[in-house]
């Protein structure tokens, strides 16, 4: 399994990376939704029905919006 570095802005305008194993590259969704559960975890269960299917990449604009959370980038390690 390949490890992948997601670089982002934090809540407090701090650039962050973190690193999670993922068989392929991940989308910026797959990347929000780790990021999420890492992060904030008891958020990371909540539902996000009012979002998915109207909106594309529902976690990656809850996060930017509700949490001031934005991913930079993802690259291989």
């Amino acid at each position: 399994m390949q490890k992948w570095q997601i670089t982002f802005v934090d809540d407090h305008g701090v650039q962050s990376v973190e690193q999670f194993d993922c068989e392929q590259q991940p989308s910026m969704e797959q990347a929000a939704r780790m990021i999420r559960a890492k992060l904030l975890p008891v958020s990371a269960e909540l539902d996000l029905n009012d979002l998915e299917g109207r909106t594309d990449d529902p976690t990656v604009k809850s996060l930017k919006e509700q949490n001031s959370i934005q991913i930079l980038g993802i690259s291989a390690i």
